[in-house]
């Protein structure tokens, strides 16, 4: 199975319109459009029933004490752990594309809806939700896709996953509000094939210099 996006190029910088949070000289951080990009996968095995999506960033650091503080960097160095920015099942296996902006297209304070979402698929809960757990302004539910945002004095520029799963189940055995973690699990012993792609991104203005 190949999987294929129009938004970006696997392995390059994935452009500022799909990120939750962009560079902003005197905030350090704005809110970006925060467009779910466009996903296309082909070579579909034989006897799929459903497809998950997932997005994952896999350098968030874990230790929070340098994050975002003025400053300060955040090692390159530092332990890094998951944080998933799109839990996406339930999508019918005639379906084999999902087009920019379909799931999103701005910053929803508090969090988007869910988990029932458009072609009957449904969505779980992105780690945003953890995130702002203790925000007033911003706590709440955060289903679906919300875009990179990553420390603006981080010294690693972070990776951002996009796997497509084939299952040959119609629906995973999930019920209410479910997280990443609890999709990964449930998927096991059903994954007929995957696919990936990568993009980069950073709001560190040091490593922005370099990129641009």
């Amino acid at each position: 199975m190949q999987l294929f996006s129009q938004s970006f190029q696997d392995q390059t910088t994935i452009p500022e319109r799909f990120a939750f949070g962009r560079p902003d000289r005197e905030a350090h951080v704005a809110l970006a459009d925060n467009t779910n990009p466009h996903l296309r996968w082909e070579g579909v095995p034989a006897g799929t029933q459903s497809f998950v999506v997932l997005c994952v960033d896999p350098d968030v650091p874990t230790e929070h004490d340098d994050v975002n503080q003025e400053g300060r960097e955040v090692s390159a160095q530092l332990a890094r752990t998951k944080f998933y920015h799109w839990v996406l099942i339930d999508i019918p296996a005639s379906t084999h594309e999902i087009p920019e902006g379909a799931y999103s297209d701005r910053v929803t304070p508090r969090g988007k809806a869910g988990p029932l979402a458009p072609g009957g698929t449904r969505q779980g809960l992105n780690d945003f939700t953890s995130f702002f757990a203790h925000d007033h302004d911003m706590r709440g539910d955060y289903f679906g896709y919300d875009g990179p945002c990553p420390p603006w004095n981080d010294a690693l520029v972070h990776r951002y996953y996009f796997t497509v799963y084939a299952l040959d189940v119609a629906e995973l055995p999930l019920s209410g509000k479910f997280t990443g973690a609890e999709v990964e699990e449930a998927m096991q012993g059903h994954i007929l094939a995957q696919a990936s792609l990568h993009g980069t991104y950073t709001l560190n203005p040091d490593l922005l210099k370099r990129t641009t």
